[in-house]
């Protein structure tokens, strides 16, 4: 048998097939989460090694070190399914064991490899893509879908979500008018396609263009508010609007809305909340309380730190946020030698950008301003390598602003705050710093 798109599939049974093909479209448009589906699939065919793989890869696409663990053993419990796999299946659970090694690039190349054979094999496509953003490959992000659209059936109702992937990868690569484009004619076709929302938002962000972002993520707002996994991230981008117009009990409204401690369950979603009750410490808002929420409801246990150094930096800010400077040095001792421990490719990740970054945060929490200067600055040109986006990375720069204001090294806050006006245009939040500069 085939699925929809072509590819090939080692069952026999179409219950099993629809199941999966559910899945995956929970895959791609973040409307649920594709665990019932998958085992539903396994229910219908219980041989069948892919379902079982995509549950995996899922688990293991979530960046946290308890699913990690959890989708070793659905990768385990999987191989001695593989004598009746097919090739391609089989390639995918080569993947997923490099992946599961920690060898995040070993991976994407096995993707890569995969969709240059089934260049319409959307799970490959998707954790490649999720990969490559973890990684900050902003050439990859953009050219891996652009490479496989053409062999896609314009009428598939998946390819929208391709096309948004494309629009992001555009965005991340500066190049805004086409990631905007792009991002708005894949909505024209499924207006359900939060990744191209998602992508529309970076642009309109990264242009300065707050108050046509924050429309733009009202006027959709039915179709990511709720039920869907892009509900915190969206919620946080329209934080972001309203914090560039210092307007901080809007950002602080949206935040409990669709971002606090009660309505996130995954390292992901909370990274969100650290990133946005920072960003309004340092603008002098007072988060205390919700930063203790974060915390206690997170479970931060040095022994989960080390997996993605993205995540230990986000999680460093919540402690130190909360008061907790004990166990902020313990998780950043673990984030640092865990990594050199276990090796793969968060060693580089931890080593070149994200033990730098929480060395300068603490020393920014601390008072040492002119060393969270130093810091900062010097790794600030490669932070990309260790993921996230343009607009996730710009904490870097507000740590460095508010740094500046604190002591006597000044010009080089001036100098970033004078780039920033001049790409993002002069709003409510520029004008507090230059005030303070």
């Amino acid at each position: 048998m085939h699925d929809r798109r072509g590819n090939p599939v080692s069952t026999r049974s179409a219950a099993a097939l629809e199941h999966a093909e559910r899945a995956l479209w929970r895959l791609l448009t973040f409307y649920g989460t594709p665990l019932d589906d998958l085992d539903a699939a396994t229910l219908a065919d219980p041989d069948w090694p892919l379902p079982r793989l995509m549950k995996g890869g899922f688990l293991l696409g979530l960046s946290e070190a308890r699913f990690a663990r959890e989708g070793a053993g659905v990768l385990d419990a999987t191989e001695p399914l593989l004598e009746r796999a097919n090739d391609r299946e089989r390639a995918h659970f080569a993947a997923l064991r490099t992946l599961q090694a920690g060898d995040w690039d070993g991976a994407r190349g096995a993707w890569a490899a995969l969709l240059d054979a089934h260049p319409r094999d959307a799970m490959a496509l998707q954790w490649a893509h999720l990969f490559d953003f973890y990684r900050g490959d902003a050439e990859r992000l953009r050219e891996r879908p652009a490479a496989v659209l053409p062999a896609w059936d314009v009428a598939d109702p998946l390819r929208p979500h391709v096309v948004a992937m494309h629009a992001f990868g555009l965005e991340e690569s500066n190049r805004y008018a086409e990631a905007e484009a792009v991002g708005r004619g894949a909505l024209e076709i499924e207006p359900k396609a939060p990744w191209a929302v998602h992508a529309v938002a970076h642009v309109m962000e990264m242009q300065g263009r707050h108050a046509e972002g924050t429309q733009w993520l009202e006027t959709r707002r039915g179709e990511w508010a709720r039920g869907n996994g892009f509900s915190v991230h969206l919620g946080w981008h329209q934080a972001l609007f309203a914090l560039e117009r210092l307007d901080i009990p809007a950002a602080l409204a949206l935040h409990d809305e669709h971002i606090a401690a009660i309505t996130t369950t995954v390292t992901l979603e909370r990274l969100d909340s650290a990133s946005l009750l920072w960003r309004l410490h340092l603008v002098g808002a007072d988060v205390a309380a919700r930063w203790r929420e974060l915390v206690d409801a997170w479970q931060l246990d040095d022994a989960a730190a080390g997996h993605y150094a993205f995540n230990d930096l986000h999680a460093l800010l919540a402690l130190i946020g909360a008061g907790e400077r004990a166990r902020a040095q313990a998780w950043l001792r673990a984030a640092r030698e865990r990594p050199e421990a276990a090796g793969g490719t968060n060693r580089a990740m931890a080593r070149e950008v994200g033990v730098p970054l929480m060395e300068g945060v603490l020393a920014f929490a601390d008072g040492r301003c002119e060393e969270a200067i130093e810091t900062l600055a010097a790794v600030r040109s490669v932070a990309h390598r260790f993921g996230g986006s343009h607009a996730q990375r710009d904490l870097i720069d507000q740590t460095l602003l508010a740094a500046s204001a604190r002591s006597n090294a000044r010009t080089a806050g001036r100098a970033l705050l004078a780039a920033r006006v001049a790409r993002k245009g002069a709003t409510p939040l520029t004008a507090h710093w230059s005030e303070r500069l």
